[in-house]
């Protein structure tokens, strides 16, 4: 899989992904990542790439020239159209389910704005999607695409050790994540549920699922609307949140 961010700061990105699993899946081909420097398309002899607004109003707007100019290019290394994502603050909120559909892509690239925006004509030109990390607004859209770019990689095939590493995390299913424990057994008179050393894994399973219908409807009870649950998950889930 190839990402590609334009950016005004590839420096972010070059310290975040420098290190643990995604340049491990870097350097063992799984994943290209390169990160654009948007001023190097501009045409301005000072590397200009953002201008006054039309019809007044604060802030400085992105200028479309030097990021299409970026997109061209990298369009021209591909053999298909690179499916390109702007981070914004007006996007649909990024999940778990969107970064399994994001690994199906061969070619992502993805647009970091920065200042009062981007000249909304470059993005109905270029623009797939439109993501939001949340309803709140970043200095720019960089941390925004570190985490959709994290979230997305490690569902690659091969990236993490085995299938078994997220299908059973947070949000994979539509649940939240059951308690995990490590050694040692008892921890400041704490001790580990005693179903987890029994060696009956259909019994640990159980316990699992249960633990998460029960964590996700103290937590997030939203997420229970839309979780895949049988008729009788959905009754042991009533219990707490009638509570």
């Amino acid at each position: 899989m190839k990402i590609d961010v334009l950016t005004l700061f590839p420096e972010m990105f070059e310290s975040v992904f420098g290190v643990s699993i995604i340049k491990r899946a870097t350097d063992n081909g799984l994943l290209s990542l390169r990160f654009v420097n948007i001023r190097d398309f501009s045409e301005d002899k000072h590397k200009r790439v953002d201008d006054y607004p039309y019809g007044a109003g604060g802030g400085l707007v992105m200028q479309p020239m030097p990021i299409f100019a970026a997109y061209e290019h990298l369009s021209e290394e591909s053999e298909e159209k690179p499916y390109v994502i702007y981070m914004s603050p007006q996007g649909k909120t990024f999940t778990q389910k969107k970064a399994i559909e994001l690994k199906e892509h061969k070619h992502l690239i993805l647009l970091c704005g920065h200042y009062e925006g981007v000249d909304q004509r470059v993005l109905d030109e270029i623009v797939d999607e439109e993501i939001s990390i949340g309803d709140y607004v970043l200095t720019g859209g960089e941390i925004a695409a570190m985490a959709v770019i994290d979230a997305t990689a490690r569902m690659i095939p091969g990236v993490l050790d085995s299938e078994d590493t997220f299908s059973h995390e947070s949000h994979f299913d539509g649940l939240l994540e059951y308690p995990q424990y490590t050694r040692p057994p008892v921890w400041r008179e704490r001790e580990i549920p005693e179903i987890l050393v029994s060696g009956h894994h259909a019994r640990i399973e159980k316990w699992r699922r249960e633990k998460s219908i029960e964590i996700t409807a103290k937590k997030r009870p939203e997420l229970l609307k839309t979780a895949p649950l049988t008729e009788k998950e959905k009754e042991f889930a009533k219990k707490f949140l009638e509570n």
